[in-house]
């Protein structure tokens, strides 16, 4: 059933939150966006800027790809001031969100560029509420298994934004993991290192500024993210082999989508960033 936007419904709305599937998402977004109101879509439905792209990935055909190039992705941190400036925001991923900001301060440096691996693990809740075999408690209890090995559809979003800021297309293998808890992330990222200095305090110059990162001197935890809108990097070098190994973590249904998506809503409509999100997590 095809949502109805009337000018009715829009009347004293300022910003909407879509969370739709895809596709369904963009059909209410557009009507939205054509009375002026601004909107935050947590689907996939403006993240990528290619329509052949998303068709290729998603399976159907973009309502309106006019509307991509407009679409600011809304990674906060990365992005600040053109989320403050849009009436269109597509919220990232969860798993793009924590490797994203894991690899971005070292791919931007010129410290990394190719052969990037991208080994992410998360919760049963990232598969939505949607019943299947593989996330029935039998299935999931005392179990964790890869998926989506020949390509998962957050692939070409996390490699259109390291594109970006390479400036040049980076070699990216990326794979996932259904692990036997309810929320939460832990990705790890690995390359090879062209220097190696001051690594770590690299990373905190990179994200100072930026509350809800924070660069770890020990290795994160699922449970320190669990109901908070941070998400947690450890930058290493791994001396042996002159590779970059950084770890990530956030809770995939706060700062993978329901609190980024208010942080990008408090920019987008001149709030205190934190404004609702300064929490601590639920431990243990």
């Amino acid at each position: 059933m095809k949502l109805e936007i009337t000018a009715d419904l829009c009347d004293g709305l300022d910003l909407v939150f879509s969370a739709l599937p895809h596709k369904a998402s963009a059909e209410a977004c557009i009507p939205l966006l054509e009375q002026n109101i601004k909107v935050v879509d947590i689907s996939a439905d403006f993240r990528l800027k290619q329509a052949d792209v998303y068709t290729q990935w998603y399976g159907v055909e973009h309502p309106d790809p006019t509307y991509l190039e407009e679409a600011v992705y809304g990674l906060t941190e990365l992005n600040r001031d053109a989320v403050s400036d849009a009436r269109l925001v597509a919220n990232p991923g969860c798993y793009p969100t924590s490797a994203i900001l894991a690899l971005t301060p070292a791919v931007q440096n010129g410290w990394i560029g190719g052969d990037i691996i991208v080994d992410s693990k998360s919760g049963v809740s990232g598969a939505g509420r949607s019943l299947s075999m593989t996330t029935h408690f039998s299935e999931v209890n005392e179990n964790v298994m890869a998926y989506s090995v020949n390509g998962h559809r957050h692939l070409p979003e996390i490699s259109q934004e390291l594109d970006a800021v390479a400036d040049q297309p980076v070699n990216l293998t990326f794979l996932t993991h259904l692990i036997p808890m309810t929320r939460g992330i832990l990705s790890s990222c690995y390359a090879p290192l062209h220097a190696s200095e001051r690594v770590r305090q690299m990373y905190k110059d990179f994200y100072a500024d930026n509350a809800f990162v924070q660069v770890t001197d020990t290795p994160p935890q699922t449970k320190q993210t669990l109901g908070n809108n941070y998400c947690l990097v450890h930058p290493v070098v791994d001396s042996r082999t002159n590779r970059l190994i950084v770890i990530s973590c956030l809770d995939n249904l706060v700062k993978g989508a329901a609190g980024q998506a208010v942080q990008n809503m408090n920019l987008m409509c001149g709030f205190p960033e934190a404004m609702s999100l300064d929490a601590l997590a639920v431990y243990p």
